[in-house]
């Protein structure tokens, strides 16, 4: 009777410490987060240097961030400039994702604002595929292609197809893998076009209860330099979750290969940024 108690205590003192371990060393792994909102729903709630702690406190180490109005993105970026990297969205109010691909006012916008000498990319926008070449998306590309800028876009693999057949040679990051396109299918995208990096924020089918989807991780193993993870604070309630989704990052990454998953956690970000390396984690 003793012993049938004692192996299972004994079992549940292990999967704890193990646990423990894991929490550890996970905070000791640096994320670069390819997806942050500074939206101005959010100002008046979440001022820039609280919003710049949430980030540090869930060891983001550096962030992409956009923003709606592009005044937040500069907000967080003053204070932080080694953390933020300033990505000019074009929104400018909650209507303009369903029209910013036609609005020709955005043409002079865009050559102003990229004069600030800040942005290393060009949004991250929405677009359907039929609106991939609209006046703004074609300006867009034109001026991340020239100054070696990324575009982000939040579209289906019919739009990111219809994109790199249209902009050649325009380094693309491809918002949440297209939200619902499997692995599968960005396999075949990735092996396309080089130009293809993809951001996995709001991609909990990638770890379903925290373990690794064998066909996510057979993708990350052949193209471990093409991924990126992020958080999406699309919403000011998301804010509350960023250090939730940085844990829930950390465990599925800690199941890859540790050159693996310090590329897609924080090197490739760094390297899409231009940023030195972080060391890596001892």
């Amino acid at each position: 009777m003793k012993d049938s108690l004692r192996f299972p205590a004994a079992s549940a003192l292990a999967a704890a410490l193990l646990l423990v371990g894991q929490r550890i060393w996970s905070q000791d792994l640096p994320l670069f987060d390819a997806h942050i909102h500074y939206n101005r729903a959010a100002w008046s709630t979440i001022d820039p240097r609280r919003a710049l702690d949430i980030l540090e406190r869930a060891g983001i180490v550096r962030a992409i961030v956009s923003s709606t109005p592009d005044e937040g993105t500069r907000r967080l970026y003053e204070l932080a400039p080694q953390r933020i990297v300033p990505f000019l969205r074009l929104y400018r109010d909650p209507a303009d994702p369903g029209r910013w691909t036609t609005d020709t006012r955005l043409l002079e916008y865009m050559d102003r604002e990229l004069q600030r000498g800040i942005y290393q990319g060009i949004g991250e926008v929405h677009l359907e595929a039929a609106q991939a070449d609209g006046p703004v998306v074609r300006r867009a590309a034109e001026l991340a292609g020239s100054r070696g800028l990324f575009l982000q876009v939040h579209t289906d693999d019919a739009g990111i197809r219809r994109l790199l057949e249209l902009y050649p040679g325009v380094r693309l990051l491809w918002a949440h893998a297209g939200m619902t396109a499997g692995p599968q299918a960005v396999e075949r995208l990735l092996e396309r076009s080089p130009d293809l990096w993809v951001e996995l924020a709001l991609r909990r089918d990638v770890a379903p209860g925290g373990t690794l989807a064998p066909d996510w991780r057979a993708l990350f193993m052949r193209f471990p330099d093409r991924f990126l993870v992020g958080t999406d604070t699309w919403v000011t309630s998301r804010w509350a979750e960023v250090e939730d989704e940085a844990a829930f990052t950390r465990r599925w990454l800690l199941q890859l290969p540790r050159e693996v998953r310090e590329k897609i956690a924080f090197g490739n970000g760094q390297r899409l940024s231009g940023a030195a390396r972080i060391p890596p984690v001892d």
